[in-house]
């Protein structure tokens, strides 16, 4: 069961009252921040993952 329109404007009027308009973007922003240092955490992990089997296969031959 989705939720209708008058649902999400009753949640987003509550978000409004909680945290008030002027919190709401640094809110946001800091949530953007944080979902894209994860992102590049785990393409940090994958590279390292990938240099590792490389330097394996190296050291192999």
């Amino acid at each position: 069961m989705a939720p209708g329109i008058w649902q999400i404007l009753l949640i987003v009027l509550v978000i409004l009252l909680l945290f008030g308009a002027g919190k709401l973007p640094r809110i946001m922003g800091d949530l953007a921040k944080g979902v894209g240092a994860f992102k590049r955490g785990l393409k940090d992990e994958g590279d390292e993952t990938a240099s590792r089997k490389l330097e394996k296969k190296d050291d192999e031959s």
